[in-house]
């Protein structure tokens, strides 16, 4: 049976309630799209046999951020439709293909809790005995499978249902977005290879590459799809720009202090990765001279143990960085949800849109 968004109208009590069931519908169309697509691309081929189990469950892992932005988007200008749900889940399938490589440059063991692509891949091949490099073969394939989903994300919208003038209408924002994506993806890794970056440089890449990407170019994208004028889309823009801020400055802070199982990740692999995120720059910004000179050493370590890392969190703690973000974080999502007031964003969607911003800011540290 098709999934149809028609439960998802009919059960709305509020906003999360609203979104948790796009979410739902999401997960489905991306589960299954991906599913089929290995089916046609692996079945019965011994070098896809473990694609066919493991790129459906690393579609299912994810949050859905994206698409419920993007069709939020979309619910600023059109009733509810669910070839339009689809069109947002495609941006699912472009996150999981910068998901897939971005492990690979981070050379990052999990992901959502779980081995990343290139460790399972690498796994593989060391269980079947062959020859050669594993960890080589499962980067190559982790690549490769990136790149896939990279041709699904595209496919599945443009096998969306919308109709071709409703398509073209996202295509440039839809474009615009995975420019930015690989742009600010060598700005980061130009920051993490280089002394610190200044603050000014954090947020230029954080608004390239994670900012925009997240929240801001999912909405615009929607919201040109179902052809908001320019008053709402310069505003949902600007909303965009300030809760993408706000999300990764959340985002930096669990790299550094959150709990392994909520981020999926080692405890503090920004840290031992040397990632230059906006707490780790703010924190040197801050830190007085004895301060800096303790994270200055700690940085130059070769390899962090644990007793480094612990002396970098409490030092980096101690210079009020994560308490100046966490206020960073909150005067952000404060004045995107008031941009909203008076704006012509349809009523009905500005509650939504504050559930938002709050569901990607919030996450528990």
């Amino acid at each position: 049976m098709a999934v149809t968004t028609e439960g998802v109208v009919s059960s709305r009590t509020g906003p999360g309630d609203w979104l948790t069931s796009v979410n739902r519908v999401c997960l489905e169309h991306a589960s299954g799209f991906v599913a089929e697509r290995c089916d046609e691309q692996f079945r019965g081929r011994g070098e896809g046999s473990l694609a066919i189990e493991a790129l459906p469950e690393f579609v299912g892992g994810g949050k859905f951020l994206r698409p419920a932005f993007a069709y939020a988007g979309w619910c600023c200008g059109r009733p509810e439709d669910d070839a339009a749900v689809r069109a947002a889940t495609s941006l699912e399938l472009l996150h999981c293909f910068a998901l897939a490589q971005d492990d690979v440059m981070d050379r990052s063991a999990l992901r959502r809790g779980r081995p990343a692509l290139h460790t399972r891949f690498a796994r593989w091949h060391r269980d079947q005995g062959w020859s050669g490099s594993a960890t080589r073969f499962g980067e190559s394939a982790a690549v490769l499978f990136g790149d896939l989903f990279l041709v699904w994300s595209e496919q599945m919208l443009r096998e969306s249902g919308l109709p071709g003038t409703t398509l073209a209408r996202g295509w440039p924002h839809y474009d615009a977005m995975r420019a930015e994506l690989a742009a600010g993806q060598l700005a980061d890794l130009v920051n993490d290879a280089r002394t610190l970056p200044s603050w000014d440089a954090v947020l230029d890449v954080i608004r390239r590459k994670s900012g925009n990407y997240t929240v801001r170019r999912p909405l615009e994208f929607g919201a040109a799809l179902a052809g908001c004028d320019a008053r709402v889309l310069r505003t949902l823009g600007e909303y965009g720009g300030l809760v993408g801020e706000a999300f990764q400055f959340r985002d930096d802070l669990l790299g550094v202090f959150g709990d392994p199982d909520l981020t999926g990740k080692p405890v503090s692999q920004d840290l031992r990765d040397r990632k230059a995120s906006s707490v780790v720059v703010l924190a040197v910004a801050m830190a007085d001279a004895a301060q800096r000179q303790e994270l200055q050493i700690l940085l130059d370590e070769e390899n962090l143990d644990d007793d480094a890392v612990a002396g970098l969190r409490a030092t980096i703690a101690a210079t009020g960085a994560p308490d100046q973000l966490e206020k960073l974080i909150d005067r952000r999502v404060r004045k995107a949800v008031e941009l909203l007031d008076d704006a012509g964003v349809p009523a009905r969607m500005l509650e939504t849109l504050a559930v938002l911003a709050a569901r990607c800011t919030d996450r528990v540290l």
